[in-house]
């Protein structure tokens, strides 16, 4: 009896252990209140910015977008032991730690419908199966390092031909970037963020670590005031961001001093917050693929553009229209992590300043349903201002992302019509080696002139058969169109990019010139007529 009594304890204890150890689960809840007039009355549950985001490049809103239900966390803050860590309407889950008794426990409650444990292990009949070795621990957080040599952003602004897309006043007046990651210590104080604050372009921001607004002071890290200023930044003839007029949500997602799944939580809330808010673009230089508790890691496998959870939020951003830009990471040959392996997520790998591979950029495979990364930007002696407002340089594709998702938001404020998708496309084509794409460098350097010039020159291949060309393009005053000899009076037409006509010609000579030179700045279309035939060209006046 007291060896039955003896094994009975030393079970108890290991069960007592078992269960007493704190987890991370994700609890996905059955239904939503009020559905249907949410879906109705979608102002009360979306900005109006979102709405017409939502209408202009054609989203539908849904059931994920209706909030969940405040009455079911309520029920699960106040069960014995949960502790609610975020949640997502996109999901319909809550986050939650504490034991894996008191989580399973959950079920009990009758709207939850599953509950999916970050230690996968947790999931399986065996909850002691064996565990893959994992490799070593690599900070979410990009690996900075500061050379502290001063100069200016010209070259990184240059590779990618950002400069071009200024010139033509398109410096992202008009779109609105959220910067998900980790401290932002004195963005709101800084001199190279004046210009910013004094335009108004500084909407807002949100602590999801800490639940507090203030992402300014207290923090851990300055990753996110390195990163928003290689968009943002503004010192007078010494340094320009690549989107200096767009508007801002800075965003806390990352707890920097721990790896924890977590996080990954925060990402989904803060990304449906973006897009309730009416954000186009959103810029991540985090990724997840190791964590503290190695029970927690991801496998190679679990890299498939699918199965993370921060893969799949990102997938339901790109589904309501958000354009997600995410750096590739920074493990090399140990691949690309969460979110960026995702078919809808742009991941953007490092050059140096020449435009050769670096070295720490993480590289692409086969497990990825696409190519990645998808292109690549400087993100060696990547250009950068610190918290205390000293340009200087650092290395990550930390920076080589918020480089580029700075120039590929003028690129969309440039052309508005064009979905998230379809922008995507256009950068890739841009790339240095569209046609003979690799693993270290995807389609390569992108040119994002050449990507807008190539979406003004889209004609249908039946108005090919006139051959009549217009130039310069961009212009500034004198619009020349060339056009066969022998065809007669041809009617030419100029709309705005709302469709209204601006002016009517008729031309008759096989080179002609009209005066545009009042024109207000901006896009504008060409529609030449000859017979049964017509032809649609764009230009950009300056």
């Amino acid at each position: 009896m007291k060896k039955v009594l003896l094994l009975f304890s030393v079970f108890s204890c290991f069960s007592f252990n078992l269960f007493a150890q704190l987890e991370d689960a994700w609890v996905y809840l059955a239904d939503k209140e009020d559905v249907t007039a949410s879906i109705a009355n979608p102002l009360t549950i979306l900005t109006q910015e979102a709405i017409d985001r939502k209408n202009t490049h054609g989203v539908a809103i849904d059931e994920r977008d209706v909030p969940v239900n405040e009455s079911y966390i309520t029920q699960i803050k106040n069960s014995n032991g949960i502790t609610v860590m975020a949640k997502s309407k996109w999901f319909n889950a809550l986050h939650v730690r504490g034991t894996q008794f008191n989580i399973i426990s959950l079920t009990g409650l009758g709207f939850v419908s599953s509950i999916d444990f970050a230690d996968k292990s947790l999931n399986s009949k065996n909850a002691n199966a064996n565990v893959e070795s994992k490799q070593a621990k690599e900070s979410k957080l990009e690996g900075v390092l500061t050379t502290f040599n001063y100069g200016n952003s010209a070259n990184q602004i240059e590779m990618i031909n950002g400069d071009d897309l200024h010139l033509a006043d398109y410096t992202g007046t008009g779109m609105t970037i959220a910067v998900l990651d980790a401290g932002f210590p004195n963005a709101n104080t800084m001199t190279s963020f004046q210009r910013l604050r004094d335009s108004g372009n500084l909407l807002g921001s949100y602590d999801f670590v800490n639940r507090d607004v203030n992402v300014y002071t207290g923090t851990t890290s300055n990753h996110g005031t390195l990163v928003l200023s290689d968009m943002a930044g503004y010192v007078e003839n010494q340094f320009v961001g690549t989107a200096p007029d767009a508007s801002y949500y800075l965003f806390i997602t990352e707890d920097a001093p721990n790896e924890n799944p977590v996080e990954e939580s925060y990402w989904v809330e803060a990304a449906e917050r973006a897009d309730s808010l009416g954000v186009d673009v959103i810029n991540t230089s985090l990724g997840y693929t190791t964590f503290d508790d190695a029970a927690y890691d991801y496998s190679s496998a679990d890299l498939d553009g699918f199965t993370t959870y921060i893969t799949k939020g990102a997938n339901i951003a790109f589904e309501k229209g958000l354009l997600l830009i995410n750096s590739a990471g920074n493990s090399g040959n140990g691949g690309v992590g969460a979110p960026a392996d995702s078919p809808n997520v742009f991941s953007i790998g490092a050059v140096d300043a020449s435009g050769n591979y670096a070295s720490f950029s993480s590289v692409g495979s086969a497990i990825q349903p696409t190519q990645k990364p998808d292109v690549v930007a400087q993100g060696q002696a990547s250009y950068v201002i610190t918290e205390n407002d000293i340009v200087t340089t650092a290395n990550g594709t930390s920076f080589s992302s918020p480089i580029l998702a700075g120039g590929i938001t003028c690129l969309w404020q440039a052309l508005p019509g064009k979905t998230n998708a379809e922008i995507m496309q256009l950068v890739r084509e841009s790339g240095s080696q569209y046609t003979t794409p690799d693993y270290f460098l995807g389609y390569g350097i992108p040119n994002l002139e050449l990507a807008f010039n190539n979406a003004l020159s889209i004609v249908s291949p039946i108005e090919d058969n006139i051959e009549i060309n217009i130039f310069p393009n961009p212009i500034e005053d004198k619009l020349y169109i060339t056009m066969p000899s022998d065809d007669g009076i041809i009617s030419l037409r100029i709309y705005d990019v709302l469709g209204k006509i601006i002016n009517t010609y008729s031309l008759s000579n096989s080179s002609s010139v009209i005066d545009v030179e009042n024109l207000s700045k901006g896009i504008y279309i060409v529609k030449i007529k000859h017979n049964d035939i017509s032809k649609t060209l764009k230009f950009i006046k300056l």
